[in-house]
């Protein structure tokens, strides 16, 4: 069970727009995340590239807690908005919820809830 004090750690870096510092500094070896109904992506290291490979595809982000962060026991939620600026310089909004499971003081699953339709707005 992580403490509130990761948890709110975790989110700050979130927040300050270090995503790949997130997964870097706070998920597991064997970590595993999961975009509503897709294909689950596993290991800390591939879920870094990913994240670098999505913000280099864009001009930045911009990211925003929307609420408090939830803790019970094992598990957390947190709602997110998300702004990508893209390189064209027009942003998209994207709102989601993330499901995530704890190992102690990692993240060992983190599930995304979101419509993909806002991203096509």
């Amino acid at each position: 069970m992580p403490s509130l004090a990761t948890l709110q750690a975790f989110a700050a870096t979130v927040e300050s727009n270090d995503h790949v510092g997130a997964i870097l500094k706070f998920y597991a070896p064997d970590a595993r995340t999961q975009e509503n109904d897709g294909a689950p992506r596993v290991g800390r290291d591939a879920l870094a590239e990913r994240e670098r490979a999505v913000l280099a595809s864009v001009a930045g982000v911009k990211t925003t807690r929307l609420g408090p962060l939830l803790l019970d026991g094992d598990y957390s939620a947190i709602c997110w908005r998300f702004e990508f600026t893209g390189k064209d310089g027009s942003v998209r909004t994207m709102e989601e919820v993330a499901w995530q499971t704890w190992r102690g003081e990692q993240l060992i699953e983190e599930r995304f809830f979101y419509d993909p339709h806002q991203m096509k707005r």
